[in-house]
């Protein structure tokens, strides 16, 4: 069993560290808010830290799933990160979804402190974050995937390492301009059927099981003829993931046209007060328009 820390109890780090409790790790956690990191060790046990830096401190691996790249800069560097509590020899393990320049930025000043650092978004959302059954993208070195793969593995059905740093972001990249084109045709397909007169959740029974299937026809479908969306994946978060995707889209080269399209679509949610709504919100766009 590994002494661990783990920072960041959002909606995917709270479940996540507690697989980790559950597995039988020593856990110790901080959260910006420390009301919930309290909750966290009266559910689990472990204990808790004010500080990254102290959270950090002797741990053999330490996770992180923070907001954005300045969330998880604030939580890594300076003398309250972090960085500045772990060990020689130690791991450290990013679940965010942050670009993949903050990846290798962070990744060459461990190397330089002496620890190993892996950059490991993960998908599932917060249902596979609570079974424990989230895909995880990993970039890093070989030798530091291995020695964390065991320990992420109390959280994940998939989980691989894809190349050096920055490349389970860039995977996290591909899994998001796949779900923004999906969820789009999903709304689409839908609202087609509303105006056709067709009964949705029969028309999803038949083709579902044909060419047209995907994980968000068969979780999303039901919801998104009901109109509820308060739940799930934020609009405001895809929209700040599709903003990572474009900005590197600009930096390789990458043509992304339906991306751009419906990252603009969410925006139009957004102006409805869906920011915090569900991502399959598209619909409502859709529905909204007439």
């Amino acid at each position: 069993m590994a002494k661990t820390a783990f920072i960041g109890l959002g909606v995917m780090g709270y479940p996540m560290a507690g697989h980790l409790a559950a597995a039988g790790h020593q856990v110790t956690v901080y959260n910006r808010t420390a009301a919930k990191a309290a909750k966290w060790v009266e559910q689990h046990g472990g204990s808790q830290q004010r500080l990254p830096a102290r959270a950090a401190e002797g741990a053999d691996f330490v996770f992180a799933c923070v907001g954005n790249d300045d969330d998880l800069r604030a939580v890594t560097l300076g003398e309250e990160g972090a960085f500045a509590g772990m060990g020689i020899g130690s791991v450290f393990v990013d679940h965010s979804t942050v670009s993949a320049e903050v990846s290798r930025e962070l990744a060459s000043i461990a190397e330089s402190l002496g620890f190993g650092y892996i950059d490991a978004p993960v998908s599932g959302g917060q249902a596979g974050a609570e079974k424990g059954v989230l895909s995880v993208m990993c970039g890093g070195e070989e030798e530091t995937y291995a020695r964390a793969r065991p320990i992420i593995d109390c959280y994940a059905k998939a989980c691989a390492l894809l190349g050096g740093s920055g490349s389970g972001q860039l995977t996290k990249m591909v899994n998001q301009i796949c779900i923004a084109g999906l969820m789009q045709g999903l709304s689409e397909g839908l609202h087609f059927a509303q105006k056709a007169g067709l009964d949705g959740s029969a028309v999803i029974d038949v083709i579902a099981h044909g060419a047209a299937g995907s994980w968000q026809m068969q979780n999303r479908y039901q919801t998104m003829l009901a109109d509820q969306f308060d739940f799930g994946f934020a609009v405001d978060w895809m929209r700040k993931d599709l903003g990572i995707c474009l900005a590197e889209a600009d930096h390789n080269g990458a043509s992304l046209p339906i991306t751009a399209l419906v990252d603009q679509f969410y925006k139009d949610v957004q102006k409805l007060g869906g920011g915090r709504w569900d991502t399959s919100s598209l619909i409502k766009r859709l529905n909204a328009l007439g």
